[in-house]
């Protein structure tokens, strides 16, 4: 095993061999060999996937749009309500196709559809930041709590996670943004107070692995305390599909916001939202196609930039699938070098 081993790599409490000329090794050399956690890994693997870097590039383009949307107002001159019923709609009262004074066109009442795109992420990424947030932070305490305890309070808990799992989310969100109104503050609760439930379960399988692990019980043995061992030994432990999960969950809730815009029960108006736009150019996408085609593919990229950047990290804390299924294909997609010599291994006889 000598043979196999670095030379570098010194054990616990022994020092390093110094270089050659008595002088120690170099900063670079000693950090080579040090131990890389978990979370570099992940950041190693994840900075390796071209897609997932790009579209990590897409979605930082689209925060950045969101952040200076203020910035379209003071370059086009154009704010992101005003109305140009005279250069912005058509003699017959239709919105006006691209052009220089409007980069993407006009809607049905001569606003600026670019401006009202970049004000309309701002919407999207606040619903579905927060409301991932919510998500993610319910559903991680409400886990932890059924997984950790178990007995009646993981009974209790594990059937009100099915029945919030059960229930038709886009109808009863519907019914309940009707009653109360639509609002910001309402469509952030209702999402977050739908979603939980799938993150829960994911915790709650995880812990309920996790409690029966040594580093655990020696936690128990040394006087630790039920909530320290759940949030100070056990949390760290799910954060990592708990990651995953919420990259994947962002691009859901933006489409769910999106969905009850389209439906008229997200923000009112006159707020610049992707969904409610969509909703006002059903009527004209035969004669203004650049009314619905440019909202509508705002949020088709955004959406597909943070799913493939999802699978990404995915992929990047949990590697293990791709490299079976790469093996998979190696055994079953190489040839066989040489016939004979797959003739020659020797078989076992038996006797009866």
């Amino acid at each position: 095993m000598s043979g196999i081993l670095p030379t570098s790599t010194s054990s616990e409490g022994v020092e390093p061999e110094p270089a050659e000329g008595g002088a120690a090794a170099p900063e670079g050399a000693r950090r080579a060999i040090e131990g890389r956690s978990p979370w570099l890994l992940a950041w190693q693997r994840l900075r390796r996937d071209r897609v997932a870097m790009i579209s990590l590039v897409v979605i930082v383009l689209i925060v950045l749009m969101a952040v200076f949307a203020p910035l379209t107002t003071a370059i086009t001159g154009h704010p992101v309500n005003e109305q140009y019923r005279q250069t912005g709609l058509t003699p017959d009262g239709l919105p006006t196709p691209p052009s220089g004074e409007f980069w993407l066109g006009t809607d049905d009442l001569g606003r600026d559809i670019f401006v009202r795109i970049a004000y309309g992420a701002r919407i999207s990424l606040l619903v579905g930041v927060v409301a991932t947030a919510l998500t993610v932070v319910i559903g991680v305490i409400v886990g932890l709590a059924a997984g950790f305890l178990g007995g009646v309070v993981d009974t209790v808990l594990a059937r009100l996670i099915d029945v919030v799992l059960s229930v038709p989310f886009i109808l009863v969100a519907v019914a309940l943004v009707s009653i109360t109104g639509p609002s910001l503050l309402v469509t952030v609760l209702v999402i977050g107070f739908f979603s939980w439930a799938s993150v829960a379960r994911i915790v709650r399988g995880q812990v309920l692995s996790l409690r029966e692990r040594e580093f655990v019980e020696a936690a128990r043995s040394l006087g630790a305390s039920d909530s320290r061992i759940m949030f100070v030994d056990i949390l760290p432990n799910v954060l990592a599909p708990v990651i995953v999960y919420a990259s994947l969950l962002i691009p859901v809730v933006i489409v769910v916001e999106a969905t009850l815009s389209f439906l008229g029960l997200g923000l009112p108006p006159p707020t610049a939202d992707w969904g409610g736009m969509i909703s006002e150019s059903q009527n004209y996408y035969t004669v203004a196609w650049w009314f619905v085609v440019f909202p509508g593919t705002a949020l088709l990229v955004t959406t597909l930039a943070f799913n493939l950047f999802g699978d990404g990290v995915r992929d990047a804390f949990d590697p293990r699938a791709d490299r079976i299924m790469a093996e998979v294909s190696a055994v079953t997609v190489e040839p066989l070098a040489d016939v004979d010599a797959v003739e020659s291994v020797p078989t076992i006889e038996t006797r009866d």
